[in-house]
This record gives structure tokens, sequence and C-alpha cells, in this order.
């Protein structure tokens, strides 16, 4: 069975594997680019990359509504167990076998403060190994870091990178991670919410394919890929 990864804007996205529905860093109110609500998605697990709140935004209230355990960094936990949600804390380097797959949290450069100030520990990526052996590398919000290229020697299936610029990685940068991390698939995220981050994802796409041999896939919010 193939693993499915679903945008749903911005950094939010979902993943579909072995039966379960695995959301990533919620983020739906007050985000212009989302394809769906806080009211509306499934989800049995919630994995927060960091404290920032078009991450965590969500978070709290979809674990409720839904009983999806949240996992993310110590810190991070602790905050939300105080908000009566169940979590699960691991941290950077760590992995732990989850029902829907071995995960486990990588470096990632950036901050990780929580929406009321709060200290938010350490920003990660995630590295998933699901249970038919496929390797899905998220790195969530960060600027470019040298050790992509052992996240690579992983084995990367899909990778999915950030190429909005000012916050994170910029296209420059994003292809320099392609490069490092080798994976099969990559699709962008976080782009084009504001015009801050405004790419055109379609260039980025050309330039990785003709640069590397990933197979680049630009998604609408909502839309899916699957492996």
């Amino acid at each position: 069975m193939s693993a499915k990864y679903i945008w749903y804007g911005h950094g939010t996205s979902g993943l579909e594997t072995g039966g379960y529905k695995v959301l990533i860093d919620p983020f739906f109110t007050d985000n212009p680019a989302a394809s769906t609500t806080a009211e509306a998605v499934e989800a049995d697990f919630i994995v927060v990359s960091h404290g920032h709140g078009d991450h965590i935004g969500d978070a709290v209230a979809v674990a409720k509504r839904t009983g999806a355990l949240v996992i993310s960094n110590f810190e991070i936990t602790n905050w939300l167990s105080v908000q009566g949600v169940e979590a699960h804390p691991q941290h950077i380097g760590g992995g732990f076998n989850h029902p829907f797959g071995y995960l486990k949290l990588t470096h990632a450069l950036h901050g990780s403060g929580l929406p009321d100030g709060s200290y938010g520990g350490n920003p990660a990526g995630l590295l998933l190994t699901t249970n038919d052996g496929e390797k899905i590398y998220l790195a969530c919000d960060t600027g470019l870091f040298a050790s992509m290229k052992l996240i690579g020697e992983e084995g990367v299936d899909l990778a999915v990178l950030p190429i909005g610029d000012n916050f994170t990685m910029g296209p420059d940068d994003a292809l320099r991670a392609v490069k490092m991390v080798q994976p099969k698939h990559v699709i962008p995220a976080h782009y084009n919410t504001w015009p801050v981050i405004e790419q055109d994802p379609f260039a980025w796409a050309e330039r990785v394919e003709d640069e590397t041999d990933a197979k680049a896939h630009v998604l609408k919010p909502g839309e899916s890929f699957s492996l």
C-alpha cells in the first residue's frame, strides 16, 4: 500500500499510510491558502514541527475534536498537555515506532516560540519510514543546512521542501537541498500564502528536473500525491 501526501496549503499537510491519517502542522483558521477547515479535517495523529502560530495554529482544537495524539518536541508537548491534549514527546535525532511508522525528528534551522510567547523548544523536520518501507522527509520550516546530505543517505522517496524565502529557504537554496537529499520525488511548500513569500513553483520545479534526477510535483492546496 503506497503512502499518500496531501498538501492543505502553506506548511500544513497530511499523510495517509497504513490506514492512519497523520496531520502535520495544522493551520487552517486565518490561513488564506487553506483548502479545508479545522472543523472538517480528519486525523488519527498530529505532528507539530515547531511552535509558530502558522504551524501549531489549530492543533489543540483538532486534537480535542478528533482525539488525535499530538507528537512534537518535549517543550511543545508539555504546553499541549496543560491544555488537556494527549501528547507524545520526542526530540531532535530521536525516533519512535508509532502505529503509522518510524518517525524521527531532524534538525531544522528556524525559531519555535509559541503563540503565547512561551518557549517552544527546538524546531524540527520530520523523517518518516512507513511500515511499507517508504522514506518521506518533510523539511518543514528551515533554512539550508549541510547535514541535509546525511538525511539523503537514508534513501528518500519523497521530500517536501519550503521554497517561499524570507522565513525559510528560497528557491535557490531549496534546489541545493534537492541536490543534497536526492529524493526520488519532491514537492514545494510554504509559498504564496502571503505576498512576502510569493514564488513561482512551476519555474522551481522545472529547475529541479533540469538539474537533478528528482521528479517535481506542484500541488494546489487540497491536492495529493501518492508514492
